[in-house]
């Protein structure tokens, strides 16, 4: 299993089908378990894919439309039941707050779980900033929405004829990497940069500013493209990208794997979407997400 994956627990937009769950996106990055904008199913779909509550240290919700909210409190509820160990912190925008209390208290249970709640507001925000930043932009939506943008700090990576040239090895190269310098020679001259990973999640938005900071380099975007694009006068109406839109952002902004996602009930084919995506100029690699499917992480440039 890929320490770094995306698993896509569903992929409808406003209404579901027999094939296609109400959202749900589960980021496994390292250590940490991000579920992104659970709607109705979510819980099932989850046991589904192989993803436990244990799994989860953060909840990222997007906005407040029912197919990226409902299943929040039967997720919160199952944190709670399976007492998972350590807390989880729930990010979502700060307007809604009245939205998410109705949710986390739907019903009658027991908590045993602390459950950090971070609301987002502003035109972007820091919500994290240790082994990777995790940032938040608002988007263009009928209600106020927020994406989300994961950022994992530059590296370096030794290079080993450098190391022989210059005669390191052994505790010298520890030194080096924790100092900066051993026996006379700098990290720099023996190792290069190593690009750190980037992940973006942008729902319902028209385009905007933001679309593009979030996508800006991304290794995996996710990214709604509800319409396709003879129906563009819908999507700006209701808030939405077409497949179009979401693939030239991908292709100018240097995106390497892209997934598209939160398909209107309308569209039968879903070939349609990487036809539009490829013919709006998008070379790199392309997903044209299912329900249950898993991506990983492009391995490091």
């Amino acid at each position: 299993m890929s320490a770094r994956e995306l698993v896509v627990l569903g992929t409808a937009s406003q209404v579901p089908t027999r094939h296609r769950n109400h959202n749900g996106y589960f980021l496994r990055w390292d250590g940490e378990g991000i579920l992104f904008d659970p709607g109705e199913g979510t819980q099932r779909q989850m046991l589904r894919a192989g993803v436990a509550a244990h799994d989860l240290t953060r909840l990222c919700v997007t906005h407040f439309h029912g197919d990226h909210s409902l299943g929040l409190a039967g997720v919160i509820q199952r944190i709670n039941l399976d007492r998972v160990p350590h807390p989880v912190t729930a990010h979502y925008p700060a307007s809604g707050r009245h939205f998410f209390d109705r949710l986390r208290y739907a019903t009658a249970y027991r908590e045993t779980v602390k459950l950090r709640e971070e609301p987002v507001s502003g035109e972007t925000a820091v919500l994290t900033d240790g082994a990777f930043r995790l940032e938040a932009r608002r988007l263009s939506h009928p209600v106020e929405a927020y994406g989300y943008r994961l950022v994992e700090p530059d590296g370096r990576r030794m290079l080993p004829d450098r190391l022989a040239a210059f005669g390191i090895s052994g505790p010298a190269v520890g030194r080096l990497q924790r100092d900066g310098e051993a026996d006379g020679v700098t990290l720099a001259e023996v190792s290069e940069v190593r690009p750190g990973q980037r992940f973006g999640f942008v729902m319902d938005t028209r385009l905007c500013d933001a679309v593009y900071a979030l996508a800006d380099g991304c290794d995996l975007l996710v990214i709604e493209s509800t319409f396709l694009d003879e129906d563009a006068s819908l999507a700006e109406e209701h808030g939405h990208l077409t497949a179009g839109q979401a693939a030239r952002v991908a292709a100018e902004s240097g995106v390497r794997h892209l997934v598209l996602t939160h398909f209107s009930q309308r569209y039968t084919d879903p070939e349609a979407f990487e036809r539009q995506a490829r013919g709006a100029g998008f070379a790199g690699e392309l997903t044209v997400a299912q329900d249950l499917g898993r991506v990983p992480v492009p391995r490091r440039r």
